[in-house]
């Protein structure tokens, strides 16, 4: 299926912003629906945002205004604008795609596969 590759990430103070890339070009399944999830340290999982390619997106509540998700599909990298940023935003975050063929409407709990991940930090 291929790599999905994050880039961006690193350290910023609270109130900054920083903005995510995952460079998709790489996996050569479907990738209709892709989306970015988080994970802190002994925390789950969890998706944080989606975007469907008739571009419905969807975000977790912790994260709604404040984080963008886009696509530039003249380079194949999705993005995660990351604004207004908290301590507790703070983990490893992870491209995702939800693979199914009719993936359009689907949640945050359907992202199956995904990248490496890249780490996020947050400092007050």
């Amino acid at each position: 299926q291929g790599r999905l590759v994050e880039s961006g990430g690193g350290s910023v103070q609270a109130g900054g912003s920083l903005r995510l890339s995952c460079d998709v070009s790489g996996y050569t399944y479907r990738r209709e629906c892709l989306g970015w999830l988080r994970q802190a340290p002994g925390q789950e999982r969890e998706g944080i945002a989606r975007l469907d390619s008739d571009g419905t997106t969807k975000y977790d509540d912790s994260v709604k205004v404040r984080f963008t998700i886009s696509m530039d599909n003249t380079k194949d990298t999705l993005y995660l604008q990351m604004s207004n940023l908290k301590p507790e935003d703070s983990a490893m975050y992870y491209c995702a795609v939800d693979p199914r063929r009719n993936c359009k409407g689907g949640s945050m709990e359907q992202f199956t596969h995904w990248g490496e991940g890249i780490q996020v930090t947050v400092s007050s």
